[in-house]
C-alpha cells in the first residue's frame, strides 16, 4: 500500500519544523530572538552590505583596476545590408521595431539603429535608422530606396 502516491509521506525523523524565532518566551527563540545582546546585527535594519569584509580593505578595492570603459559610448543595433536583401518585399518599412518582430535582431540598442553597408541591395526599401555608412546609404538609393535618419 505504501507505494501509492496517495500514501507517500517522508521518512520518520527526515522533516522537521522550522523555527519561528521572536515568538514569545515559550517558544525558545523569544527576546533576542537568537541575535544575542546588543551589538550590531541585533538590531532592525543593520546587516553589513555584500563585500564588507569587516573595515579590513576589500577585495574589490584591493585589486588593480585594468581596461578602459567609454561611459560615452553609443549603444546601437547593427546590422548589415546583407541581412536585409531577400527578407522583406519591395516598398516595405524597414526600422528597429520590424526587424526585432521579424527576429533579425535579437535586442534593441538604446541609441537605436545602425546600417552598415556590406552586401547587395536589389529590393526598394524604407529604411529608418539613427546611423547610415556611406556605403549603405548609397546602395540603398541605388536600389530605388531611401534611407531615413530618425
Amino acid at each position: 500500500m505504501a507505494n501509492e502516491l496517495a500514501n507517500l509521506k517522508p521518512a520518520a525523523g527526515s522533516t522537521k519544523k522550522r523555527t519561528r524565532v521572536g515568538r514569545g518566551e515559550g517558544s525558545g527563540k523569544g527576546r533576542t530572538a537568537g541575535r544575542g545582546t546588543k551589538g550590531y546585527g541585533s538590531r532592525s535594519g543593520s546587516g553589513v552590505k555584500p563585500g564588507f569584509e569587516g573595515g579590513q580593505m576589500p577585495l574589490q578595492r584591493r585589486l588593480a583596476k585594468r581596461g578602459f570603459h567609454n561611459v560615452f559610448a553609443k549603444d546601437y543595433t547593427v546590422i548589415n545590408l546583407e541581412t536585409l536583401e531577400g527578407r522583406f518585399e519591395a516598398g516595405a518599412v524597414v526600422d528597429l521595431v520590424s526587424l526585432h518582430e521579424a527576429g533579425i535582431v535579437a535586442r534593441k540598442g538604446k541609441d537605436g539603429l545602425k546600417v552598415l553597408g556590406r552586401g547587395d541591395l536589389t529590393a526598394a526599401l524604407t529604411i529608418k535608422a539613427a546611423k547610415f555608412t556611406k556605403s549603405a546609404s548609397e546602395k540603398i538609393a541605388s536600389a530605388g530606396g531611401t534611407a531615413e535618419v530618425v
